[in-house]
C-alpha cells in the first residue's frame, strides 16, 4: 500500500490570485502581492542580508518546480524564475473560500471550502461587542480585559504585557481574519486558566462564526516578554467528512504535525506531534520513517507566518525558506516507493507588503513520487481529491484528482 504526506508551507504564497483586488491590508487591496516573489526580489537586490546573503537559494523546491509554479500563478509574468529545469511534478493553485486566513485555505485543501462567511471583528477600538468582553470578563474574573483591538501579537504583548501582569486583565486582540486572540502571562495569569477561558469561550465564538479562539501564552518579565510554543486554538468543527475523515473511515492512520490537530478539531486524526519548525521537521522525517503502509500525514510549518510574514521580516522569510529547502533535501531520499509528498501552502503573506496582515495569493503545489510534469492551474480542493486518489480511498469533495 502507498502512503501520502502533505505538507504546508504557511503563506508561501506565489502572487497570481484572480480576485486579490477583493481583499486589503489596510485599505490596500492585495492585488500585485507576491510573497515568494517579492522575496526573491529583495534578495536578488541584496536587501535580505540580515543571517544570510546572496539570491535566494532554493535547490531542492526549485527542483520540484516551485519557481516555475511562481511563474504559471502570475500567468507567465515571472518567466526569470524558470531558471532550473523541475525533476518533480508542480502546478499553482486557486482557492474559491472567501477568506485569506488559516482554516479558510486548510479546509479547502482538506476538500472542504468553506460554506459560509466567517465574522470579522472591525479595526476599531474597541474591536470587539460589550456582551462579548463581558463575557470574557465573567469567565476570567477579572474587572476588565486590554488590547480590544486589531494588532500584532508581539506588538500586543509588548504594549500590555506590562498592564496585564499588575492588572490580571486578559489581552484580547484580533486580525482581519477570523479570530479572537488572548494572550496571557503563564506564570502571573496560568496557562491551564487561560487554556480554560479560551476553551469556554469557543463555543459562544464558534456560534457567531468567528473561526478561531487562539491562546497565546507568554512569559518573561517587563521588557522581555515571548511567546511559548504552547499555543493552542480552538477551531470551529468542519461542518462536513474532509480529508482526515475520508482516510480514517477507510480504516488508514492519520497523524498530524504542527497545528493541523488544532486546525481540524482532531476531527479524523489519531495522532499528533507539536513544536517549533524545527522540532517538525523532525517529526516529518520521523514519520517518513515510521509510518504505516496506506497512511497519511499532514503537516504544517507555522513560523513562515508567525515569525516573518506578520513581522514583515523578508530576511527572516528568506533564511527560513532556505532552512525548510534543505530539510526537504535530506527528507526526499527517505520517501519509500509509492509514497506520495505534496508540498503547498494555505495563503499569502507577502512580508514587503503594507500593514500586517495574510495576503490573498495562488499557492504551489509540488508533488514528489508521480514523476515529472506540469499539472497547471488546479483548485485547493483538488489536492484533497488528489491525495484520496494516491491513497484509494473515497473522495467526499467538490476536487478532481490531478494525478
Amino acid at each position: 500500500m502507498t502512503r501520502a504526506f502533505l505538507v504546508v508551507m504557511d503563506s508561501v504564497g506565489i502572487g497570481g490570485a484572480p480576485d486579490a483586488a477583493e481583499f486589503f491590508n489596510n485599505g490596500v487591496p492585495d492585488t500585485g502581492a507576491d510573497t515568494l516573489g517579492h522575496i526573491f526580489d529583495a534578495c536578488a537586490r541584496g536587501e535580505a542580508e540580515d543571517g544570510r546573503s546572496g539570491p535566494l537559494s532554493l535547490p531542492v523546491l526549485a527542483g520540484l518546480g516551485l519557481f516555475h509554479a511562481a511563474d504559471l500563478a502570475s500567468g507567465g509574468g515571472r518567466v526569470g524564475l524558470r531558471a532550473t529545469p523541475p525533476v518533480g511534478t508542480w502546478g499553482a493553485a486557486t482557492e474559491v473560500s472567501q477568506g485569506k486566513d488559516t482554516p479558510s485555505g486548510h479546509w479547502e485543501l482538506a476538500g472542504l471550502p468553506v460554506p459560509w462567511d466567517w465574522t470579522y471583528f472591525p479595526d476599531t477600538v474597541p474591536a470587539f461587542p460589550d456582551d462579548l468582553t463581558a463575557k470574557v470578563c465573567e469567565i476570567a474574573g477579572t474587572d476588565g480585559i486590554l488590547a480590544n483591538c486589531h494588532g500584532s501579537g508581539t506588538v500586543m504583548i509588548e504594549r500590555f504585557g506590562d498592564e496585564h501582569v499588575r492588572t490580571g486583565r486578559p489581552i484580547c486582540y484580533t486580525s482581519a481574519d477570523s479570530v479572537f486572540q488572548i494572550a496571557a502571562h503563564e506564570a502571573h495569569f496560568g496557562l491551564d486558566r487561560l487554556y480554560d477561558l479560551c476553551e469556554r469561550l469557543a463555543p459562544i465564538l464558534h456560534d457567531m462564526k468567528v473561526g478561531r479562539v487562539i491562546a497565546r501564552p507568554f512569559v518573561g518579565e517587563a521588557g522581555n516578554y515571548t511567546r511559548t510554543t504552547n499555543r493552542h486554538d480552538y477551531a470551529i468543527l468542519p461542518p462536513r467528512p474532509v480529508l482526515t475523515n475520508w482516510v480514517q473511515d477507510a480504516g488508514r492512520a492519520v497523524h498530524a504535525i504542527g497545528k493541523i490537530g488544532d486546525i481540524f478539531s482532531m476531527t479524523g486524526i489519531e495522532t499528533v506531534a507539536k513544536g517549533a519548525d524545527n522540532t517538525l521537521m523532525e517529526h516529518l522525517h520521523a514519520a517518513v520513517e515510521t509510518m504505516p503502509d496506506g497512511s497519511f500525514t499532514f503537516a504544517n510549518f507555522v513560523e513562515f507566518d508567525s515569525l516573518y510574514g506578520h513581522r514583515r521580516n523578508v530576511s527572516g522569510y528568506a533564511r527560513h525558506l532556505e532552512w525548510f529547502d534543505a530539510g526537504i533535501g535530506r527528507l526526499l531520499p527517505k520517501l519509500r516507493d509509492g509514497d506520495l509528498l505534496v508540498i503547498t501552502a494555505d495563503h499569502g503573506n507577502d512580508p514587503t507588503w503594507t500593514g500586517t496582515d495574510h495576503t490573498r495569493e495562488r499557492v504551489p503545489v509540488l508533488i514528489a513520487g508521480r514523476g515529472m510534469g506540469e499539472i497547471g492551474q488546479v483548485g485547493f480542493a483538488d489536492v484533497a481529491a488528489s491525495i484520496a486518489a494516491h491513497l484509494g480511498v473515497p473522495s467526499q469533495g467538490p476536487g478532481r484528482s490531478f494525478l
